[in-house]
């Protein structure tokens, strides 16, 4: 094989684990969903599973990012699937949570109302700035404007990230009061800095 030739799969590489990332979402989102179905307060087991897959595919991500960039492999659609199956996997996650009425924080003593508000007000607010961030950014670029990350919408996704790892390993593992109140504190960070961050967006010069 010549060296041109090993380039050329070499370049096709970024794509292919953008493809494998959102494969393994699609298995995470289905894990999630299924877990209840278990008949298990905490199927330990399966959500290790879960977790584990979270990790993979998070790191396919970092992967596939370094490889496009070092090997000048961007393409159209690594440029346009690649943060949307970032936002497919975290938008996804907080939706089968709430759908699957995670996380309990048993230890508030929280109505059934409020808790809904924060599993699914969290979902959408997390969907909504990035819709609308993502709708910024497409005018932006169409226009020849730089539209890169912000620190507050890196902060945004470090937060998010470990707000997915928090309800799964709580679910999981956790049946004690501390567990809650570090959820609790994950959700209220990764909602501010997410609005935050979607405010920070609406200012930026887009023209």
């Amino acid at each position: 094989m010549t060296a041109k030739q090993k380039k050329g799969i070499i370049r096709h590489i970024p794509n292919a684990l953008t493809v494998g990332r959102l494969v393994l979402t699609v298995v995470f989102l289905g894990l999630i969903v299924y877990a209840p179905r278990t008949g298990q307060a905490k199927p330990a087991n399966l959500l290790l599973g879960a977790f584990v897959l979270f990790v993979v595919t998070g790191l396919t991500d970092i992967v596939d990012g370094y490889l496009a960039r070092k090997f000048e492999a961007t393409s159209k659609f690594g440029r346009t699937v690649d943060p949307l199956a970032d936002k497919f996997l975290v938008c996804g996650a907080f939706f089968c949570f709430a759908w699957v009425n995670q996380p309990l924080m048993a230890c508030f003593d929280f109505s059934e109302i409020t808790l809904d508000i924060i599993r699914w007000g969290t979902a959408i607010i997390i969907f909504a700035r990035e819709v609308i961030v993502q709708t910024l950014r497409h005018i932006a670029e169409n226009r020849g404007v730089q539209f890169g990350a912000i620190w507050s919408g890196k902060l945004k996704m470090f937060l998010q990230s470990f707000g997915i790892g928090t309800v799964i390993i709580g679910w999981a593992y956790v049946s004690r009061p501390w567990g809650d109140w570090v959820t609790l504190i994950a959700y209220t960070l990764m909602v501010l800095v997410t609005i935050l961050s979607g405010i920070q967006s609406l200012t930026r010069r887009i023209k």
